[in-house]
């Protein structure tokens, strides 16, 4: 069975077009180094196209010029001088913008800050929201959701191998190594979706680890946070209350966690708003009933080298986990 790998249409990745004052600052640091760059580019074809052009014509009868093996050619060394004291100057003025944007960067005003630890793991991004309050702490999965116009402190860490993270339109890259911690900041001025990439090679789906960020205005994310920090609704319908049993009973509840039941796994995705999500499978494939019921009967068609094992189920407890799991909104 094909399926098509699409993350939403509405999801931007662009480098140069920046959501966020990080993005911005890097953004300037590299129109200033393209226009320096693009000058001497020009500036050597020139003098080059110079060169050729006054050369003087010779042939086979036209005797060596060694007139360069008499005596020194000031005139050439005045030019190499003045290249090479250009080139200096052009070298200071990149480091003088890097040190510029590197000081830019980390001045981000971080008062009312959202506090998020994001675990990057093979191949899929643990995303807990921290607040000093343990009582109001959640935890999602491959996708963030920030306010517009709030500064949010990423807390970085690795579970297994090198990863990194990048989101062009927000922030730059940002290594996240096993047993360090790193911390990225950045800040949404625009609302939209903005995907993210693990940006270090890190295994066999390292190009099939997207992250998915909504910037919403402030009032939506608080709503937004409000509903993740409650546990999963009692299933309504008896099909989703048969699911609500194949879930727990089999498999699934060894590796995740649906806040409100007896799943407590730490080593898979939190599925507890499992339905609100845009993707599955880390941003690859649209969240709906048959992608889910692919993922779950055999995730590696979908994703080779994935962790999570094939659950062949029967149709009827399949369709009744799938009710039950389209219920976690």
């Amino acid at each position: 069975m094909e399926f098509q790998r699409a993350a939403p249409a509405s999801a931007m990745q662009d480098a140069l077009r920046a959501a966020g004052a990080q993005a911005a600052h890097i953004g300037d640091l590299w129109d200033g180094t393209l226009a320096l760059c693009t000058f001497v580019f020009v500036a050597i074809v020139v003098a080059t196209i110079i060169a050729v052009w006054c050369a003087p014509d010779a042939d086979a009868a036209t005797r060596p010029d060694t007139s360069s093996l008499e005596g020194p050619e000031r005139r050439i060394w005045h030019r190499i001088g003045w290249a090479t004291a250009a080139c200096i100057v052009g070298l200071l003025a990149l480091l003088a913008a890097d040190a510029f944007t590197s000081r830019a960067l980390a001045r981000l005003p971080l008062r009312d800050a959202v506090d998020i630890e994001l675990v990057g793991h093979q191949w899929w991004w643990e995303a807990r929201y921290r607040d000093a309050d343990g009582a109001r702490e959640f935890t999602t999965a491959n996708e963030l959701t920030i306010p517009v116009g709030r500064p949010v402190i990423v807390t970085l860490r690795a579970d297994d191998v090198i990863h990194s993270l990048w989101i062009p339109n927000l922030a730059g890259k940002k290594d996240m190594i096993p047993g360090r911690t790193a911390t990225l900041r950045l800040r949404a001025d625009r609302a939209g979706t903005y995907r993210g990439q693990c940006a270090e090679f890190c295994g066999l789906e390292h190009a099939l680890m997207a992250l998915l960020v909504h910037a919403v205005p402030s009032d939506q994310y608080e709503t937004w946070a409000a509903h993740q920090r409650r546990p999963a609704s009692d299933p309504a319908d008896a099909a989703a209350r048969r699911g609500r049993d194949v879930f727990l009973n089999a498999n699934c509840a060894r590796c995740h966690a649906i806040a409100g039941t007896r799943a407590q796994g730490s080593i898979a995705p939190d599925l507890t708003h499992l339905a609100s999500r845009r993707t599955i499978g880390a941003g690859m494939f649209p969240n709906n009933r048959g992608h889910l019921a692919g993922w779950i009967s055999d995730p590696q068609a979908l994703k080779p080298g994935v962790n999570m094992p094939a659950n062949i189920l029967p149709p009827d407890d399949l369709q009744a986990l799938l009710a039950y799991l389209e219920t976690l909104r």
